[in-house]
């Protein structure tokens, strides 16, 4: 590695607080629903994505790419989704070996019991903690940092 790439002082102070704090949130949020015997934060993930896609749901791949879950652990995943009712397998009409994946009704209910203990930690992790011009700045920062990066309207 040449001298001229290796980062400065603050982007390694930068990048260990963004990984430490991104992962503190995660427990944290990851351990309020294991309190309320709730399932984990990847479900929720799954579910919501399904849920905004409304009726026509989405193919597994369409899943791995919004969520950025690997192959297997999304088809792990969504195996225990359906033998849990909250997601439904259908087939695709010109696709024999296809499948769309569906909400259920229970599924939406699932999600709105997660929605409200998983939206409680983000207001106590964050909302409360920074205004709301400080949580415009993080989020346009972070979406800088995306790839492809993330432009605020």
């Amino acid at each position: 590695m040449t001298e001229k790439a290796m980062p400065s002082p603050e982007a390694i102070k930068a990048w260990a607080r963004l990984m430490r704090v991104s992962r503190q949130l995660v427990e944290t949020a990851e351990e309020a629903l294991k309190v309320s015997g709730l399932p984990p934060l990847a479900w929720y993930d799954v579910l919501h994505e399904l849920a905004e896609a409304g009726e026509s749901g989405l193919r597994p791949f369409q899943l791995i790419e919004r969520t950025l879950f690997a192959q297997y652990n999304i088809s792990r995943l969504l195996a225990r989704l359906e033998a849990d009712g909250l997601v439904e397998k259908l087939p695709v009409a010109d696709d024999g070996r296809g499948q769309t994946i569906r909400i259920t009704v229970k599924g939406r209910e699932m999600r709105r019991q997660m929605w409200a203990v998983y939206g409680r930690s983000i207001t106590e992790l964050i909302g409360a903690k920074l205004s709301g011009d400080e949580l415009n700045m993080v989020s346009a920062l972070l979406g800088r940092l995306r790839h492809p990066p993330v432009v605020d309207r």
